[in-house]
């Protein structure tokens, strides 16, 4: 409705540009979860550094593996999580409840335990519970993340291998919402000295780490575990082979290179999400969208409005692109992005939808190198 104008003046009027721009969400805030002697329990706490941690929770003495992962994760370049202490086992209480600390009770607002209390945090991308290898926990993790959709799982492998070597190492159920990682890894501990401990909570900060540094469609791997000092387990690369083909995630000691984390595939058996970074890519780019269209929601569904959702998602998929996150020499091989009448029938539009199709083309890691090396002929040309 246009203004009413009733005495001579001068006015200044705001118009809308049109244009809502789409921002890309954070993709490395952690959610730990955890036994530990000291702080409340089943209460999410915000831990943007170390010290927050130890003022809440204590320190080494008082976590073990759970503060160990924290820690790590800090030091491998992470800068935010939530973490929530479900306490440590009773004396004489059954080994049994431990999944049921994890898993937690779901009785509403205010009043969520376990993993259920992470629900209320929306903040959370990744989810870790170090050390903990029932496959009771880990299924709950997983099952958590497929829940809320734009989540990924980071889980431990077990300590010690049984009979077998490494071909017998467990793994979680399938999942292209996890990624799974071994050996556990040396580091110093000031009250007993050089320990294991899982590798989640500073395989968590390297996310973050390559997500700060090149962005969410880097793969997380190739890159130095900072405060490893060994490992359980020096992997070559025969048993590599067995175990990557698996969507087991190796860390590998490299002469004059270090501890690196070589591997970025997920648990799932389905080649389209095998690997971690696409799949972190695409919930990156789907929340994004998500949360970037909420004014759609009742507003006049016609051509106009199908213009400006194409135009917004179109500008934030270019900045994607622009970043190296999409395949392709221009925009058109990257992605593309349908709003018109093909997408949005009048049935569609009588049932009060609006239905945007979307393709994009992402950037896969180079996880096999190859050089095609022979033999030039003596004196001979070299072929152009």
């Amino acid at each position: 409705m246009a203004p009413e104008y009733l005495s001579p003046g001068v006015y200044v009027e705001e118009v809308s540009g049109g244009n809502k721009p789409i921002e890309a969400v954070s993709t490395s805030t952690v959610g730990f979860i955890g036994g530990s002697k000291k702080g409340p329990i089943n209460e999410v706490v915000f831990c943007p550094n170390w010290t927050t941690f130890t003022k809440n929770f204590g320190d080494f003495a008082d976590g073990g593996h759970f503060a160990h992962a924290v820690y790590g994760f800090f030091n491998n370049g992470g800068a935010r999580c939530f973490v929530l202490n479900v306490g440590l086992p009773e004396e004489g209480e059954a080994e049994d409840k431990l999944p049921a600390r994890y898993i937690g009770k779901d009785e509403g607002p205010g009043a969520r335990t376990g993993l259920h209390a992470f629900e209320e945090v929306p903040e959370i991308k990744i989810v870790v519970a170090p050390g903990q290898t029932d496959p009771a926990i880990q299924d709950a993790v997983l099952t958590h993340c497929e829940k809320m959709r734009y989540r990924m799982a980071i889980l431990d492998a077990p300590e010690t291998i049984e009979k077998g070597g490494v071909d017998k190492l467990p793994k979680p159920r399938d999942s292209k919402y996890g990624a799974y990682y071994f050996p556990w890894i040396e580091i110093y501990d000031p009250n007993h000295g050089n320990i294991f401990v899982p590798p989640s909570g500073h395989v968590a900060g390297i996310y973050a780490r390559t997500d700060a540094e090149r962005g969410v469609h880097k793969a997380p791997a190739n890159e130095i575990v900072r405060g490893a000092l060994g490992l359980k387990y020096n992997i070559t690369k025969g048993e590599q082979d067995l175990l990557n083909p698996k969507g087991i995630n190796c860390i590998r000691s490299f002469p004059n290179r270090g501890i690196r984390v070589w591997g970025a595939r997920t648990i799932s058996s389905d080649p389209e999400w095998r690997y971690l970074n696409v799949r972190r890519l695409f919930n990156m780019i789907e929340e994004s969208i998500e949360g970037g269209t909420q004014w759609v929601v009742f507003e006049p569904n016609d051509q106009t409005l199908w213009k400006r959702v194409s135009r917004n998602i179109t500008a934030f998929l270019l900045r994607v692109w622009r970043d190296g996150a999409l395949f392709g020499a221009t925009p058109e091989q990257a992605f593309y992005v349908k709003c018109d009448d093909e997408t949005n029938p009048p049935e569609v539009i009588d049932a009060g939808q609006l239905v945007v199709e979307i393709g994009i083309c992402p950037v896969k890691p180079a996880e096999f190198v190859i050089f095609r090396i022979g033999q030039m002929p003596t004196g001979g040309d070299v072929a152009e």
